[in-house]
């Protein structure tokens, strides 16, 4: 350990003792007025990725902004994800400025917001994001649904684990995705196979701040490394899928194809491949079912 030195861990680690990478998102919400209000964050991470029955992200802020005062209110709000032009981060910087008012940090903003297409309730997402995620905060968790908008001086104790009004300043929302909007070129990239060339200019927020500036930096060209495959034996694979359903078959032609699966994640993927094998009425999964099945999947 002689080449590391220790660094005191105080508030805000994440921005005063460490170099932190995060993503930078314009969260959109509802104010009093009806008017959608922009606030910056990059504390924004996936949280229920699998294995339940919805997929989520958590959000943590200061729990007197307008971001959470107006989520404990509607329960809805956009992420809004934007690229790494430097009047966009600039912009973020501005909007991130605690204490402005809706009404007063948005009267010149620099995003084009547009209505949401499924939701007039729901804030207006900004056009030049290159994807956006719709959500509602599920209240339900730990009863955070008695915590209420208003206290802007400082919440009193209890405070919740992990959802809702966690201190006396802070909070933590748990975000129910419930749409995920795209711009064309990078929806038609993930579903038809993504390259080097066509992933989006994302920004990478560096979580350090001194007293007078952010850091962020610019999108350089990512760089792939092949996955190292440990090809299972076919044999096991025939086996195991032979046993997920008696309805469903496999063909020894699509288990060749299934062998570079994990396997920790085989019976997983097996048994939601015969999931959708049944939603598509097919009884024999041989190697053109097999691609169907995948083109669900993904």
């Amino acid at each position: 350990m002689n080449d590391f030195k220790e660094l005191r861990i105080v508030d805000n680690f994440y921005q005063t003792s460490a170099f932190y990478p995060m993503p930078t998102i314009m969260v959109g919400t509802v104010s009093q007025s009806g008017k959608t209000n922009l606030g910056a964050y990059s504390l924004c991470f996936p949280y229920y990725i699998a294995g339940k029955d919805y997929y989520a992200m958590i959000l943590q802020c200061r729990n007197n902004s307008n971001t959470a005062q107006n989520l404990l209110r509607t329960k809805k709000c956009s992420l809004n994800f934007i690229t790494d032009e430097r009047k966009y981060f600039k912009e973020a910087v501005r909007l991130g400025f605690p204490g402005d008012t809706t009404e007063g940090k948005m009267k010149n903003c620099l995003f084009t917001l547009i209505p949401d297409p499924s939701d007039k309730d729901r804030p207006n997402i900004v056009d030049e994001a290159y994807q956006v995620f719709e959500c509602t905060w599920d209240d339900s968790l730990e009863n955070a649904f008695e915590d209420r908008a208003g206290n802007l001086e400082g919440y009193q104790p209890p405070y919740r684990n992990f959802n809702g009004i966690t201190s006396k300043f802070g909070a933590h929302f748990i975000l129910k995705i419930d749409k995920i909007y795209m711009k064309p070129k990078y929806h038609d990239a993930i579903i038809n196979g993504v390259s080097a060339r066509n992933f989006p200019r994302v920004p990478v927020d560096y979580g350090y701040r001194d007293s007078t500036h952010f850091w962020y930096s610019k999108f350089v060209k990512p760089v792939s490394e092949e996955i190292p495959a440990k090809e299972g034996d076919l044999t096991s694979v025939i086996y195991a899928a032979a046993r997920i359903d008696p309805e469903v078959k496999f063909t020894e032609g699509a288990c060749k194809k299934l062998i570079k699966i994990p396997r920790i994640f085989l019976k997983a993927a097996l048994t939601q491949m015969v999931q959708i094998a049944k939603e598509e009425k097919i009884t024999l999964i041989d190697e053109a079912a097999l691609e169907i099945i995948n083109n669900k999947r993904r």
